[in-house]
């Protein structure tokens, strides 16, 4: 009676007509049974793997005639027995397991896959992809390419229909910040809505992909995941030059190097034959993390933590897979011994690095060995893309294995000093087992990673793409794509798009492309009741993408739509407002970034991903808008909602002064105030206001004109270095900043609508 009246309230409670081990039943073990019934020899119970099928068909282990899986027959299966059981002493997962039970749809889901014959199958990511048949939809006016088939093929699966297109201006903000960071200008703006041609809008994509921005855009989530930042970490967290490698991303994504070689460089630049200064350069990638520069360390502890960082990124970054997990022990969940992970462990543990080698110092401290000198011949020449922006000595930390040969060993426990079973180079078997022929370093692993036998690497970095542009990804875990991780809403999508992407090259701009021009991607994001009840998370996408900047592109915003903006390309990072005794109230006293002091000039106005980044105490303004400290490898940013950010918005001298400063301009023109408002409405919410909202701002701006005095308005305008003019009405100027003010605080204004 219970089961009957358990009907479901969205898509995901629906009983498939054919139940999927892979897609119903894994997840289900995965979070309920494998603690006690997994990959984990040293916890496993009663010897019984239920992630093998093996071991889950055969007869208890005491009670010979009973079977965990009797095909066919559910209520012949100890697994149904027991999970659908309401006695505590036979129940599963037991009481004092402190995993939840059961639900009944998920009971209703075992019994039925039991009686379909309870078949299993490969973890469907470590199956390399295969490109689907383009699905048949039957609304077949709406698809622009592949992509859309594939999602509305599973929209009508679900009685679901897609969203009408985005309005002109607001597509025009979307696809402005999805490609390059920033907002259309008033130019691009008016020539869009003026454009009525069928293809306006690629044209309009085209413009933006060839804009030196769309570098810095895509670099952004690329710093990310290279665990990027101004200093070496730890308590010191002195200063280090590794900029001149952010330089190269942006150029790499802005010349389109192909994914494979735009890891392959990263990876193993050094390794190449007759390899280039700007391959050796990539390799900075790889020193990305943390380096102590504390006197009394154990040097082997901390070089064991450098290969550590290195392996974990590999894992999370390229395969999309918790590889961490078996650093002390097998993995709970995957099948990654901890035999296999030491083995890929080997590949990175020859760099010719100590543990500490140099405490707190000058510039010679500022990079660590290995290392290479950026000189002034090479930016003019190879390298010619580096901001290098004066004479001085400029070195950055690059990768270089040491000609001895150090032998790598399994860490009991994954201790640094606690040496197992020695082991050679490979890789997860349960991924692609190593192929012999390989050289087995670095390079040998980037062409493993690239073999079209490999099943991770198109997809991980497909989905974040994805997740870049819909704001979640086709796996919404885009670091964890196994049996932990979410399932793929779309696998027929996700396998093409990787297909796809290999056929073509690794071509990103291609890929980006393809997601962009989708009739998918240009759906208006509002949200009907209907869908709302249905697909609350838009995991179906039948509506647009709708989420807030990230942290350094709400800068950017305000810079942008101010005039104020720096758009220099590359160099070094730069300090702009902050709080004051922050980094002096969390410092060791050495080194030069014991004490924060702030730029002038044009560097107070650059764009967000150039803000400084100390790894003990990040930019506050990125941390409260959810960027990444940058302490170790990160594919997804968590993205939250709180008051303080509504605080920052507020108060930040950044926005205040980009207020008073599109004010001023606003009072140059010859208009009236009403068309300013207008104007200052359209360059930061990139779009038209209607009547309701032109009435309210300029009523606003009336109010404040009546009730603001010269004591009041002084105070209002006194923010920020951006000097004030001479001979300006200082009521007028305040009035107008309250009101552009207003308008950057609105929620809009930060959100891709």
């Amino acid at each position: 009676m219970f089961y009957a009246c358990n009907q479901p309230s969205n898509i995901d409670e629906q009983m498939p007509d054919v139940v999927s081990y892979n897609f119903n039943i894994r997840p289900i073990l995965s979070d309920k049974c494998y603690k006690c019934h997994g990959p984990d020899a040293s916890k496993r119970q009663a010897g019984l793997r239920l992630d093998m099928p093996e071991s889950a068909f055969k007869a208890l282990k005491d009670d010979p005639n009973a079977h965990v899986l009797v095909p066919g027959n559910p209520e012949m299966s100890e697994l149904f027995r027991r999970v659908s059981t309401g006695d505590t002493t036979e129940m599963m997962p037991p009481a004092n397991s402190n995993l939840k039970r059961l639900t009944p749809h998920e009971v209703d889901l075992v019994k039925k896959w039991i009686k379909q014959g309870a078949k299993f199958e490969k973890h469907w990511a470590f199956v390399p992809p295969k490109a689907s048949p383009i699905p048949e939809v039957k609304d077949k006016t709406w698809p622009k390419n592949p992509i859309d088939n594939f999602i509305l093929h599973k929209q009508e699966q679900y009685g679901l229909t897609p969203n009408p297109e985005a309005d002109k201006e607001r597509l025009l903000k979307r696809v402005s910040f999805d490609l390059t960071g920033l907002p259309p200008d008033l130019d691009m703006m008016d020539r869009f809505w003026a454009d009525k041609s069928p293809g306006a809008y690629e044209k309009v994509v085209d413009e933006l992909m060839k804009s030196q921005a769309y570098g810095e855009k895509m670099t952004l989530h690329w710093l990310d995941v290279a665990r990027y930042a101004d200093s070496h970490g730890y308590q010191d967290d002195n200063y280090r030059t590794q900029w001149p490698w952010r330089d190269w991303v942006i150029h790499a994504f802005n010349e389109n190097l192909p994914y494979d070689k735009f890891v392959t460089w990263q990876l193993a630049g050094d390794l190449i034959p007759n390899a280039t200064k700007e391959q050796l350069l990539a390799t900075g990638f790889n020193r990305n993390h943390k380096i102590t520069e504390e006197g009394g360390v154990i040097n082997e502890e901390y070089r064991v933590a450098y290969v550590t960082d290195r392996t974990n990124t590999f894992g999370k970054a390229l395969l999309g897979v918790t590889i961490e997990c078996a650093h002390c022990h097998d993995h709970k969940y995957d099948p990654f011994s901890q035999k296999e992970y030491y083995q890929l462990f080997a590949f990175f543990n020859q760099v010719k690095e100590p543990g500490i080698q140099s405490t707190v110092g000058g510039p010679e401290t500022y990079a660590k060995r290995p290392m290479m000198q950026v000189t002034n011949d090479d930016v003019k020449g190879i390298l010619k893309f580096v901001n290098k922006q004066d004479t001085g000595k400029l070195i950055v930390s690059v990768m270089g294995d040491s000609e001895v040969y150090r032998k790598t060993y399994i860490l009991k426990r994954g201790n640094y000093d606690t040496h197992g079973d020695e082991v050679q180079p490979g890789t997860p078997k349960a991924i692609l087992p190593f192929d012999s022929s390989l050289p087995k370093n670095r390079l040998g692993l980037a062409e493993w990673l690239f073999n079209r036998k490999n099943p991770l690497a198109a997809r991980a970095f497909v989905n974040q793409t994805w997740q870049e542009f819909f704001g979640r990804g086709i796996v919404k875990t885009s670091e964890d794509f196994g049996m932990q991780g979410n399932l793929p809403s779309n696998p027929e999508l996700l396998d093409w798009l990787s297909v796809d992407f290999m056929d073509h090259g690794w071509d990103i701009k291609r890929l980006v492309k393809q997601m962009v021009m989708s009739a998918t991607y240009r759906q208006s994001a509002v949200l009907s009741p209907e869908k709302s009840k249905l697909d609350p998370e838009n995991i179906y996408l039948a509506r647009g993408p709708r989420s807030r900047l990230p942290a350094e592109f709400v800068r950017d915003m305000v810079l942008a739509s101010s005039g104020l903006l720096t758009k220099t390309i590359g160099g070094p990072s730069v300090n702009p407002y902050q709080p004051p005794g922050l980094w002096e109230n969390a410092t060791s006293g050495r080194g030069i970034l014991a004490n924060y002091k702030q730029v002038h000039g044009q560097n107070l106005y650059r764009r967000g991903m150039y803000t400084l980044i100390k790894r003990t105490v990040p930019p506050v303004e990125m941390a409260i808008f959810d960027a990444s400290n940058r302490d170790q490898c990160e594919v997804r940013r968590l993205r939250t909602n709180t008051p303080l950010q509504a605080l920052l918005m507020e108060n930040d001298p950044t926005v205040l002064e980009a207020a008073r400063v599109l004010a001023t301009k606003l009072l140059q023109d010859k208009s009236s105030s009403k068309e300013k408002v207008y104007k200052a409405f359209r360059l930061i919410i990139c779009r038209k206001p209607n009547e309701k909202e032109q009435t309210i701002l300029d009523s606003y701006y009336n109010e404040e004109l009546k009730t603001m005095d010269m004591r009041t308005a002084e105070r209002v305008l006194n923010v920020g270095e951006y000097p004030l003019p001479d001979n300006i009405n200082k009521v007028e100027l305040a009035a107008m900043m309250k009101v552009v003010d207003a308008i950057y605080n609105l929620e809009e204004a930060i959100t891709k609508t």
